[in-house]
């Protein structure tokens, strides 16, 4: 690994702890009225979520711009000039560290296996990215799924605030959470698979060796079984929340049309 990934993992591990332990809570207490009625052990959660929205934005959008716009590395997904894609690998490892000194430090208030396996894998494989140069296309590609990360912490925020989950802005959210979730980590499987099996066979396939080509499929399996199964139970959460609010505005509209009839027989 180069000095100036090291320099990133580092600065991005320190960064985002600082986000956490200084910049969230002030920001929270100015801008968020609920933040200061929390529970000690929701004040953690919370700003940890922050975080966590934050990096999903930094390099979720850094994906975009090198899918979009990175031509050697889509024109070689396997050997292409990595250097703007190992940037934001960096950026992304060095929050998964962070990540998971905070998971191990409140375990029992945060702590989740599934995380932790989901951590592990991608550290796993962004590890030869990092130190080979490897798979540039196919490190970055996995990382458009934090897109859906903001979404997933919205959710969290309204119900740690209390909001009724008939309210119209959870409704909202967990929609878009739903489809966002869809979007960018499952619909994008049989594109993302595809490209992977082409390059079976190819000499730059052979290049790769034993160590990445079983660092490459073993986490990307790992992660999409994750991410099936948290599709599963956002669809199911989603459908529940869906279903409560057409209830509850079916029984406001017989509520009102009770009301009204009362009213005209008097």
């Amino acid at each position: 690994m180069e000095m100036r990934e090291v320099t990133v993992v580092s600065g991005s591990f320190v960064g985002f702890q600082l986000l956490f332990s200084v910049a969230s809570p002030l920001l929270s207490s100015a801008f968020a009225a609920g933040y200061g009625r929390l529970a000690p052990g929701k004040h953690t959660e919370w700003n940890s979520r922050v975080v966590s929205t934050i990096h999903a934005l930094i390099v979720g959008l850094f994906c975009l711009y090198i899918l979009w716009f990175d031509d050697a590395v889509n024109a070689d997904p396997v050997w292409g000039d990595p250097g703007l894609v190992k940037l934001n690998v960096a950026i992304t490892c060095g929050y998964l560290l962070y990540d998971l000194v905070l998971l191990a430090r409140n375990w029992g208030t945060m702590g989740d296996g599934f995380f932790v396996c989901h951590h592990l894998a991608a550290l796993y494989a962004y590890g030869y990215v990092l130190t080979q140069g490897v798979l540039p296309y196919f490190a970055n590609f996995r990382l458009i799924s934090e897109l859906s990360t903001p979404f997933v912490n919205q959710r969290w925020f309204f119900e740690a605030l209390s909001y009724p989950r008939s309210d119209r802005l959870v409704v909202a959210n967990g929609v878009a959470m739903a489809v966002v979730f869809f979007l960018v980590r499952i619909a994008v499987m049989p594109p993302y698979y595809s490209r992977v099996v082409s390059t079976f066979g190819t000499p730059a396939f052979e290049r790769l060796g034993l160590g990445p080509q079983v660092a490459w499929i073993s986490s990307c399996i790992c992660l999409d079984i994750l991410n099936t199964i948290w599709m599963y139970k956002i669809a199911r959460g989603c459908y529940k929340v869906l279903t409560g609010a057409s209830r509850k505005a079916k029984d406001k509209l017989n509520h009102h049309d009770g009301s009204h009839t009362n009213n005209h027989r008097d």
